[in-house]
């Protein structure tokens, strides 16, 4: 089963051991770059390029964030949000909001909300730390253009360790900071056979991608670990291994 719906259904079961009111809101709004990362951060992230966004729900005074490029507005229940078809990317990135909100007012769920102004830039080099205590100097596989995390993790194990594939078309085939940029779909089965820790961006859960990312690390029996705010509620609910340095 998808791994979206898997924690749909189990945020149904919790709400209805907790016996909590399902008809209470939760409310989805589109952030502005600034709203979402701060004035300050610096513009080679993609959410200040404009082209995919953050959105943020609400659900009794706690919020919960997802990175998409689908956003949308939405305004629902909590029942609404239970049954909300994830069949579609839109649809997906409001439940993944919806899902961080809940967990967080339930307190199962933390780092719910992006990082701002200077903690993004900041993120890599924290990130880069934990990886080197958990796994050492490795192959990384990092899937998912995260500038700071990619310049960091380049300056920290070299850049003859690491490689890197994206879904974003502007990106692929392209160097970053002396990483080139593969294609996520046709390139990803080389990283994997490649690397020997893979580290993948958490929007990945957004637009299902996650999926087949869990399937292919399993087979190739190699360490998988999450990154963002975006999949904190699913990494609780599944027991996905996840960084977040900054989130709050």
């Amino acid at each position: 089963m998808d791994v979206l719906q898997q924690s749909q259904q189990l945020l149904a079961t919790i709400c209805a051991e907790l016996k909590i009111d399902q008809t209470r809101p939760v409310t989805v709004r589109c952030l502005t770059p600034d709203e979402a990362i701060g004035a300050e951060a610096s513009t080679e992230f993609v959410i200040k390029k404009g082209k995919e966004r953050v959105i943020e729900a609400n659900f009794d005074g706690a919020e919960g964030q997802a990175f998409t490029d689908h956003p949308s507005d939405w305004l629902g229940s909590l029942d609404e949000l239970l049954q909300l078809d994830l069949t579609e990317t839109g649809r997906r990135a409001i439940f993944t909001a919806g899902l961080n909100a809940v967990l967080r007012r339930l307190d199962r769920a933390t780092g719910t909300i992006h990082c701002r102004n200077d903690e993004p830039s900041r993120c890599g080099e924290e990130l880069t730390g934990v990886l080197y205590e958990r796994f050492g100097v490795a192959h990384y596989g990092l899937i998912g253009l995260q500038p700071a995390i990619l310049e960091a993790m380049g300056d920290g194990f070299g850049t003859s360790r690491l490689r890197i594939v994206d879904l974003n078309e502007d990106n692929i085939g392209q160097e970053r900071f002396g990483v080139t940029v593969w294609d996520g779909e046709k390139d990803l089965q080389q990283l994997i056979d490649w690397c020997e820790v893979g580290v993948a961006t958490g929007s990945s859960v957004v637009n299902g991608s996650i999926n087949d990312l869990l399937k292919r690390f399993e087979a190739a029996d190699k360490p998988l670990v999450f990154f963002g705010n975006t999949i904190s509620g699913v990494a609780a609910l599944l027991d996905l291994p996840r960084l977040c340095p900054f989130g709050s």
